[in-house]
């Protein structure tokens, strides 16, 4: 199974960028005992001089095409599914045991994915409540798929 993410936004450097590249590095060395034969980062431009809908829009659009054809589409969003770091394992496992050979995750901008991207998507998840900037969100999913990784192979890393 691959998993790419797909996001808004370039990530320069500093602690953001540092963490990403730690745990994409972390899922790409264990990934493969889970059955994750490529993690991939992707990430689009922010529209210049548009807001609101407009922006979403055309943020959504490129998430979109920058998934692989024929995959599941799991949104971030604020109004998704809160999941333990367990059951998003066993999610992960699932679409992997059913096989799912495409997982695309999709971060949007500051002003969230337009309707026809979360009407598309297959999973929509939240991380809690809070609100959450898009580009520490991007560190935060990719220490969750690691930390998913790390579970379903019995790895030490995470302790329930």
């Amino acid at each position: 199974m691959k998993i790419t993410v797909c996001a808004v936004g370039r990530l320069s450097a500093g602690p953001s960028l540092t963490l990403v590249e730690m745990y994409a590095d972390r899922v790409r060395a264990l990934g493969r005992t889970a059955g994750v034969s490529d993690f991939s980062i992707r990430e689009v431009e922010a529209p210049k001089g548009l807001s609101g809908s407009a922006r979403q829009e055309k943020e959504s659009a490129a998430l979109m095409a920058a998934a692989p054809e024929g995959g599941l589409r799991i949104a971030l969003d604020e109004h998704g599914k809160a999941l333990s770091s367990e059951d998003f394992a066993a999610r992960l496992g699932a679409y992997r045991d059913d096989g799912a050979r495409n997982l695309a995750f999709f971060i949007g901008g500051a002003d969230g994915h337009a309707r026809d991207l979360l009407d598309k998507a297959d999973l929509k998840i939240a991380f809690g409540p809070a609100t959450w900037p898009h580009m520490l969100v991007r560190a935060m999913l990719c220490e969750q798929l690691y930390r998913a990784i790390t579970i379903m192979t019995g790895h030490p890393y995470h302790r329930a």
